[in-house]
């Protein structure tokens, strides 16, 4: 289908880009992409998914906005606080480009939810803020079969990855997954959460960007994709590194003597 007049002029920016012109953004206006957290990263990882021209985006989370999130979380304001962050997320996305579809789950994500919302998308970004919750993710996205741009942030560092693992490297291995960079969930208060550790707001908007940038290369097949690499930014020394992540011949989900088959043994 055709670009409409008001596309091309919107698009006019990512249309003159060899790398994604007309076709790439028509890709985009075709495109499903599920938020997952509506909070620091989802926020800028939204916005810019909406004003990129993604056809339908998902907003998964079940919280609601409260002064403390307005330091980082520019998806929302002070008149949004007891709102529900999928409403208010879903506002600002429409107010950038109301031509998006915004589908709302005011929910946590589950082992028995889990499936059936990821399986109707074509790429998943999570920004969501703890261990569980992301290694569910992950083993989701590899039943289904779907991308994932996972990011994280704490106190003044970043990462970004992307995840294929339901795909083989050139060796016929697995591509790695979450699983192979954080083996287990690490123990109860080893890894202090953000309102204990702190996080500089603007490192959420950097980090949340740059997965909103992942996605549209997934989604496009613009430049080379993070697929089994740890993108680290650390913000105090102003430095990016990029780590080559490996697949683990242990991993319970994708190693050569799986036990993870399913989805059973998240029991929320």
């Amino acid at each position: 289908m055709a670009l409409t007049d008001e596309q091309l002029e919107r698009y006019a920016r990512h249309i003159v880009l060899k790398e994604i012109g007309g076709p790439g953004q028509r890709k985009l206006l075709d495109a499903r992409v599920l938020v997952i957290g509506a909070g620091g990263l989802g926020s800028p990882c939204l916005i810019y998914l909406a004003a990129a021209g993604a056809g339908t985006i998902g907003i998964i989370d079940n919280d609601t906005v409260s002064l403390s999130n307005l330091q980082r979380q520019i998806a929302h304001g002070t008149d949004d606080i007891g709102r529900a962050k999928t409403e208010s997320a879903a506002e600002a996305a429409r107010r950038i480009n109301p031509d998006v579809k915004i589908v709302q789950y005011k929910e946590r994500l589950t082992g028995a939810n889990a499936l059936s919302i990821i399986s109707q998308y074509d790429v998943v970004a999570d920004g969501c803020d703890n261990f569980e919750t992301r290694f569910l993710v992950n083993d989701a996205c590899y039943f289904a079969r779907v991308p994932l741009v996972s990011a994280a942030v704490g106190r003044f560092e970043g990462q970004v990855a992307t995840f294929r693992a339901f795909e083989r490297d050139a060796e016929g291995k697995p591509k790695p997954n979450y699983r192979d960079f954080i083996g287990e969930t690490p123990p109860p208060g080893s890894v202090p959460a953000c309102e204990e550790a702190g996080v500089i707001g603007a490192l959420t908007g950097v980090i949340g960007s740059l997965q909103a940038l992942e996605v549209i290369k997934e989604i496009t097949g613009a430049g080379t994709s993070l697929a089994g690499k740890l993108l680290i930014y650390d913000a105090l020394e102003t430095r990016f590194r990029t780590l080559t992540l490996k697949w683990d011949p242990k991993n319970p989900l994708t190693g050569e003597n799986p036990t993870i088959r399913d989805l059973s043994g998240y029991t929320t």
